[in-house]
């Protein structure tokens, strides 16, 4: 299943919320949704229950904290639950690289791109909100608008 299919089927509870139209959110949404069946393959090796875990609540926070900080009132709240949203991509994309061995190169790449594309639209976002960058360069994420 695509992102496309995948947002037709989500509940119009979701998708009829503001909160929809960030494309973090969406993508956020997404791959915690495909996340749950790297988690299950993960699970029956006993060599990576651990990283399972670690990589569900990861990848499970990356559109929590970004729910919880759209809903706050100040862009300096909004900027700080973005940043951990932040924190959580990063987190999972390193989650997803050494989950390689059991998952397979072709997911893995593709789980690691979703996350990138995650840190791309947090930075900008946390910028926004913050009105000034992010302690970091940001050049390597460059974004195509």
């Amino acid at each position: 299943m695509n992102q496309q299919e995948w947002e037709r089927s989500i509940p119009e509870d979701i998708t009829g919320d503001i909160l929809w139209t960030v494309e973090a959110y969406r993508l956020a949404l997404f791959l915690s949704d495909i996340g749950w069946a790297d988690v299950t393959k993960l699970f029956q090796d006993r060599r990576t229950i651990s990283l399972a875990d670690q990589l569900y609540r990861s990848v499970g926070s990356i559109g929590a904290n970004i729910a919880e900080g759209y809903s706050r009132g100040t862009g300096k709240d909004r900027a700080r639950f973005y940043e951990y949203a932040l924190g959580s991509g990063r987190e999972a994309r390193d989650w997803y690289y050494k989950a390689r061995h059991v998952l397979g190169q072709q997911v893995v790449e593709h789980r690691i791109n979703l996350c990138t594309q995650l840190i791309k639209l947090l930075l900008i976002m946390v910028r926004q909100q913050r009105g000034s960058p992010i302690r970091e360069v940001t050049d390597a994420y460059d974004i195509d608008s």
